[in-house]
């Protein structure tokens, strides 16, 4: 449990920072999940799933319960849009999936990631990129091409439906 929790609170805990915006909702989320983890570690079912799905899983309902119950509660100072509970589902949503899509690229090749990041983040043209990186238009189109199916066979992988 510790070599899990070493090698998972550090994502863990960024993932409910983003989800929440408070450092100590998001470090007590973060102890919720790992006890939610130990208690139920026997429904854990490496065929349906990766550890790492399972987990960021587990710590998305937990986000979803926290926000719940600090809605119920009015005598602590709630934000409107944590009232919002689609709201709130949604923002989780994102960061789960920015999560993931950000881990899915780290498995990339940095000359993958390189022109991905060009097209789909920084939203340059092939010729832009072709320029930019010295490359020959034709590399960067396969290059593209390439980290875009390697980009899906990576979130296939981690159990992320395109």
């Amino acid at each position: 449990m510790r070599a899990l929790y070493r090698t998972y609170s550090g994502e863990l805990y960024g993932f409910a920072l983003n989800a929440l915006g408070d450092r100590g909702l998001a470090e007590e989320l973060v102890q919720d999940v790992f006890t939610r983890v130990w208690r139920h570690a026997d429904t854990y079912d490496h065929t349906r799933a990766s550890f790492r799905t399972w987990l960021y899983g587990i710590a998305r309902n937990a986000v979803i319960d926290l926000k719940r119950r600090r809605a119920v509660r009015p005598s602590l100072a709630v934000e409107p849009s944590e009232l919002d509970e689609s709201v709130g589902e949604e923002s989780i949503e994102r960061a789960l999936l920015g999560w993931q899509v950000a881990t899915a690229l780290e498995r990339l090749t940095p000359e993958h990631r390189q022109v991905i990041r060009l097209a789909h983040f920084q939203g340059l043209r092939l010729r832009e990129i072709a320029e930019q990186t010295g490359l020959p238009l034709g590399t960067v189109k396969s290059r593209i091409s390439y980290a875009l199916r390697g980009l899906r066979l990576a979130l296939e992988e981690m159990g992320v439906e395109p």
